[in-house]
């Protein structure tokens, strides 16, 4: 190691040239096998491979609550918080430009796929009624849930207060805002 002025680097090399193959390794094998999960346990340990009710109701997913009783409470300068993660792909201002996103002024009561010269995925098009509050709850926590196939990749805001103030946002932009439930 005294001689050789080159030995970091050498060691270095070594160990990134060891990942670098791993990572290879890795990849190829990704391509080459696909593994199929299993549609049901293997086996089952005691019982009759039922799980408990207790246990069911637990791992099911408990969507969003009614947003409703949650508006009464919902601060519009919180929701324009919220909304801050909505700005790379939307705008908000009356007479906006659509981006990736349609824009989002008077949307509370709107039909559904119905801002002009945006191009809605053929779900959200085939979609009828108009995005009241309960609606855009559901379709905020979990926008591919409520609408399988849209395009739209956000992944959605499971928090009840972070919606409801975001609606309650939402709302406001309008010269008319639709009351509260």
């Amino acid at each position: 190691m005294g001689n050789d002025p080159l030995f970091l680097n050498k060691v270095a090399g070594a160990i990134l040239s060891a990942g670098l193959l791993a990572m290879m390794v890795g990849f190829i094998s990704g391509k080459i096998y696909h593994p199929k999960p299993l549609e049901k346990a293997a086996f089952a340990i005691g019982g009759d491979g039922a799980a408990p009710a207790a246990t069911q109701a637990a791992a099911a997913p408990a969507g969003p609550q009614p947003i409703g009783p949650m508006l009464a409470n919902a601060s519009v300068d919180n929701g324009l918080k919220v909304a801050k993660k909505c700005v790379s792909c939307h705008t908000f201002e009356k007479g906006g430009k659509n981006k990736i996103g349609p824009n989002l002024w008077d949307v509370v009561g709107k039909e559904k796929a119905a801002t002009d010269g945006f191009r809605y995925s053929s779900k959200l098009r085939g979609m009828e009624g108009s995005w009241g509050f309960e609606e855009l709850s559901q379709f905020l926590y979990s926008p591919r849930g409520y609408a399988r196939g849209t395009s739209m990749s956000f992944a959605g805001i499971k928090k009840d207060a972070d919606r409801a103030n975001l609606i309650a946002y939402l709302r406001s932009l309008s010269d008319n805002p639709k009351p509260l439930p």
